[in-house]
């Protein structure tokens, strides 16, 4: 049975729950990317890859990642998202299991872009589906509902590190099946296939000139999120911690941030968001520097700080976002969406080799120093903007949705449209009770309240 839009009335459970097959085969896929990332990390180390060999490695993901969100649409295009999905799923079961047939640094990164790739693909056809699903009133709901479902499998595949042994094939095997068995719940649901239109495209020049921390804090937490991602299990490792702890660490990292993602976004909307930024990326500074005091003999006390830190570095992605749809038009919000993601790919793939280099230098250490300057970097970007370009909030404040640090370009677009519209339908409403106060046009408002920055 084809899947039709939902009626206005549809609550947010029962618009998932018609979307079952489609959020389990998310669930299965992100289960499978936790895990590697964390795993690869692991075996790197074990094989004596080396830092900046791991580091490699591990940002030639977001390589790929970026490739593949910019060549997947046209794909769309010509043979349909089905068939695109099954594509890219067989491509990331074969280079996942390309790892254990050759143990080799540059054949890891390649099959490392290759899966970044497929995964960067099988965000946007999945997301896309979503979107061609969903009503404009359910939108933003929906997205939270699967960024739940996100964040919980990819901290759910941190912990399945405990299944077996890192060193053996077991844990490649058992990714390699959850990536095939995605397929299966979303080839057996009959639905229509969305548009694929792509938005146009908007310079990251130009970008950074209508939201500059908006713009530079997608990069810095591009970077971060690349960091936790790609040598997170490297450090934990490195720090002494057992196979067991290592996925606990991972796991209560990721955690953290799928926690504090709505009571900070919250927040976000009813204050000066890029003050939250400020202070958001300031108590990540302060816990990145407090690891560093943490010993090898203190475990727990290194899972609790990850989750602390994960709670803040991991929101502020989805903050800064929200600060740009600030800064610009309705009509300039789509177009902006493919730069915002390019800037969050460019800052993943320098994540991982910085703190490659780091860690060669000052050994396990290396990670929390790169994490504390990162963050703080984006404090001093957030004060500078503070000062020279103020926040515009006003009643069009632009609405918070959570969104993770890896969504392809169309899941940015839909989060960015389903905040436009919620902000709209509150506008039109306000303005009814309102109709003695005459209600500035667009264009005025446009003028007023969007304005680039000198």
């Amino acid at each position: 049975m084809a899947i039709t839009a939902p009626r206005s009335g549809t609550t947010t459970v029962s618009a998932a729950w018609s979307l079952w097959a489609l959020l389990l085969g998310v669930g299965l896929l992100m289960l499978g990317n936790g895990l590697m990332g964390s795993l690869l990390g692991m075996r790197a180390a074990e094989e004596a890859f080396g830092n900046t060999a791991t580091g490699v490695i591990m940002s030639s993901y977001f390589v790929g990642f970026l490739a593949g969100s910019t060549l997947t649409p046209r794909k769309l295009r010509e043979v349909g998202h089905i068939r695109v999905f099954a594509a890219l799923a067989s491509i990331t079961s074969i280079a996942i299991l390309v790892h254990v047939m050759v143990i080799d640094p540059w054949i890891w990164a390649g099959m490392r872009l290759v899966t970044g790739f497929a995964y960067a693909g099988l965000y946007v056809v999945t997301e896309s589906w979503l979107n061609g699903y969903a009503s404009n009133q359910l939108r933003g709901r929906l997205l939270a509902f699967y960024m739940v479902i996100s964040y919980l499998g990819m901290g759910g595949g941190q912990l399945m590190l405990n299944l077996a042994d890192p060193s053996g094939v077991i844990l490649f095997l058992l990714v390699s099946i959850l990536v095939s068995l995605a397929l299966v719940p979303i080839l057996l649901s009959h639905t229509p296939q969305p548009d694929n239109s792509q938005p146009e495209s908007m310079s990251l020049r130009r970008l950074c000139r209508l939201s500059p921390l908006g713009t530079i804090g997608c990069l810095l937490t591009g970077i971060a999120n690349g960091t936790v991602f790609g040598m997170g299990a490297v450090y934990a490792t490195r720090a002494g911690m057992a196979v067991d702890e290592v996925a606990a660490f991972m796991g209560a990292f990721i955690l953290g941030g799928a926690l504090l993602q709505w009571p900070l976004g919250k927040l976000s909307d009813k204050t000066d968001r890029q003050k939250v930024i400020v202070i958001v990326a300031g108590l990540a500074t302060l816990l990145a520097l407090a690891g560093l005091t943490v010993g090898a003999d203190a475990p727990l006390l290194r899972i609790a700080l990850g989750a602390a830190l994960g709670g803040t570095s991991l929101t502020l992605y989805s903050l800064c976002l929200a600060s740009a749809n600030d800064d610009l038009t309705p009509s300039q919000v789509i177009a902006a969406s493919s730069s915002l993601v390019l800037a969050l790919g460019i800052g993943a793939t320098l994540g991982p080799v910085s703190t490659g280099l780091l860690m060669e230098w000052l050994g396990p250490e290396g990670f929390m120093w790169d994490m504390a300057a990162i963050h703080a970097l984006l404090v001093a970007v957030g004060l500078y903007c503070l000062v020279h370009y103020p926040s515009r909030a006003s009643q069009t404040h632009g609405h918070y949705v959570a969104m993770p640090a890896g969504s392809a370009a169309l899941g940015t677009t839909w989060a960015e449209e389903a905040a436009n519209e919620a902000e709209q339908l509150e506008l039109d409403l306000e303005a009814e009770p309102a109709a003695a106060v005459e209600a500035p046009t667009e264009d005025d408002g446009a003028a007023a309240d969007h304005a680039a920055p000198a």
